[in-house]
């Protein structure tokens, strides 16, 4: 069936999770159609966008002098706003492809992020093509609709969302968040462990990229039943020459404690300030994962062994903000409620 006349013109409705990581589009009516990294390869002498997304990403550490790969997002918010601008644009064109269309939006933010932080990604949005006004739900809130959470029954839910940039650990009820967290680490801050751990240990340098691939292929959160053993190679800091060092699951374990503690810290501060009748509900329930952290080899069975509730991976860990964010665009009047309108001033 071919579209309404006025949204042809208008430009299909659509929700954006602008992750440190990623950036996921998902258009009303088709789901996600979207899902590259945060990445902008830049040429320095003039300014211009070289490349964006995964072909930037390519980039990364491997570039000549007059050309530098930027991700324009730290922490979950933005720290590059002109590239920022760019990239949203660039994408939003990927998707849309009519030139004059300025599409209803809904963006996610983390739930620690302050008004001005808030401000800046509105402005990104119009600036890229949006139709004003921006629409703002909160990660937590996006990830539990997401992942399927009834988060509009006056029971708690709790999700706990580890990004790249953040962590965020929300209890919802009715509609709202009762208790949240919002902690600047998440998987960037794994990578970076790794990175240090292996440089002190070993003079070893490695890029950004490699420090990745050793996370999601050896690094746990909890004991694993057979120890694995793998090669990673970088540049000798002491001879300046490559060098393969071999490395244990055990060890990485041991490199990314700090951040993972501060997760499981987080998770434990947030039931703390969860009133009572709602810890009982999430003891039955138990609590939800989603994001890419959420892949991370023992992170439930460490959940599990610190706060003895049981928890669960969300089907699609990485899809669940762009999918709740969506959600809320195909069912605008049922959550109203739970996303904010920016000022169009």
């Amino acid at each position: 069936m071919s579209e309404p006349w006025f949204t042809s013109v208008i430009g299909r409705d659509m929700a954006i999770d602008l992750g440190t990581a990623n950036t996921l589009i998902y258009v009303r009516g088709r789901g996600v159609v979207l899902d590259e990294p945060s990445v902008v390869a830049v040429n320095v002498r003039d300014g211009r966008p070289v490349a964006v997304g995964a072909e930037a990403k390519r980039m990364i550490g491997r570039t000549p002098g007059h050309i530098t790969a930027i991700r324009p997002l730290k922490d979950g918010v933005i720290n590059n706003f002109d590239i920022c601008e760019r990239m949203l644009r660039y994408f939003i064109q990927q998707v849309h492809q009519r030139r004059f269309a300025k599409p209803r939006m809904v963006i996610c933010v983390p739930s620690g992020i302050t008004g001005v932080e808030q401000r800046a990604v509105q402005d990104a949005a119009e600036n890229a093509g949006a139709r004003k006004p921006v629409f703002i739900i909160e990660e937590p809130m996006a990830a539990a609709i997401g992942a399927g959470l009834p988060v509009h029954e006056p029971a708690g839910n709790m999700i706990v969302d580890i990004g790249g940039g953040t962590t965020e650990v929300a209890v919802i009820s009715l509609g709202g968040i009762v208790a949240s967290e919002s902690v600047r680490i998440a998987g960037d801050e794994l990578d970076e462990a790794i990175m240090n751990y292996v440089k002190k240990e070993y003079s070893l340098a490695l890029g950004e990229r490699t420090a990745e691939e050793v996370k999601i292929a050896l690094a746990s959160a909890y004991p694993l039943v057979e120890e694995l053993y793998a090669e990673i190679r970088g540049r000798d800091l002491v001879t300046g020459l490559p060098k393969t060092v071999t490395v244990s699951t055990e060890e990485i374990r041991e490199a990314i404690e700090e951040p993972v503690s501060a997760i499981v810290d987080a998770v434990k501060v947030t039931l703390d300030k969860t009133p009572p009748e709602l810890a009982a509900d999430i003891m039955g329930r138990g609590i939800v994962m989603t994001g890419g952290g959420a892949l991370l080899h023992g992170i439930k069975e460490r959940l599990e062994a610190e706060t003895g509730m049981p928890v669960y991976q969300a089907d699609e860990p990485l899809y669940s903000v762009a999918v709740g964010s969506g959600l809320c665009l195909e069912h605008f009047d049922a959550f109203k409620s739970v996303i904010t309108p920016s000022r169009s001033d």
